[in-house]
């Protein structure tokens, strides 16, 4: 159900990518190859990355600029750090209240990420007539997002094309992938 004019919207939960490789394969996303494999050359209407700024800002800056020098749009928060120690970093609402404010402009909404947190958005987005993707690592991903998605993108199915073992991801010369 891709075709060149559909308009699409992607949406990064990129500490649940982050981890899921981090875990999987002790490896980095390639978010440049994910994104064009998630816009399989349709029109973006937008891309947003939800990242959580924590106190190694350096090394985030330049991760974050790759980010943006591929073309996606981003959205940051600071981590919170609780008495008790407890961290949390969490951007399911926002993910979610964004998905349902870009829905009448896109045909497609694609959520990288692999939480099952997301089935009722999901369901949402269905019911208003919208093609949902999700792409992310399989092993990682809730089942029930992969059955009720109308399209899954399992990373792990060339998960060397999708990694990089060096710290930064690659730029891209281009805003948006051929």
């Amino acid at each position: 159900m891709k075709y060149k004019d559909q308009r699409v919207a992607i949406f990064f939960d990129i500490q649940n990518l982050y981890h899921s490789a981090k875990n999987l394969y002790q490896s980095r996303v390639d978010f440049y190859e994910v994104f064009k494999k998630a816009a399989a050359n349709r029109k973006i209407i937008r891309a947003i990355a939800y990242v959580v700024k924590s106190d190694t800002v350096e090394k985030e800056a330049s991760f974050f600029d790759a980010l943006e020098n591929i073309g996606i749009e981003l959205k940051m928060k600071d981590l919170q750090v609780y008495a008790n120690g407890l961290k949390k970093a969490d951007w399911d609402v926002g993910i979610a209240v964004d998905a349902i404010r870009l829905a009448p402009s896109v045909d497609s909404i694609i959520l990288a990420t692999g939480d099952g947190d997301f089935l009722p958005l999901i369901e949402y987005l269905k019911s208003l007539g919208k093609i949902v993707e999700v792409i992310s690592f399989g092993h990682n991903t809730s089942a029930k997002i992969k059955e009720v998605a109308d399209d899954f993108i399992d990373l792990e199915k060339n998960s060397q094309k999708f990694l990089i073992k060096s710290p930064l991801i690659k730029k891209s010369k281009s805003k948006f992938p051929k």
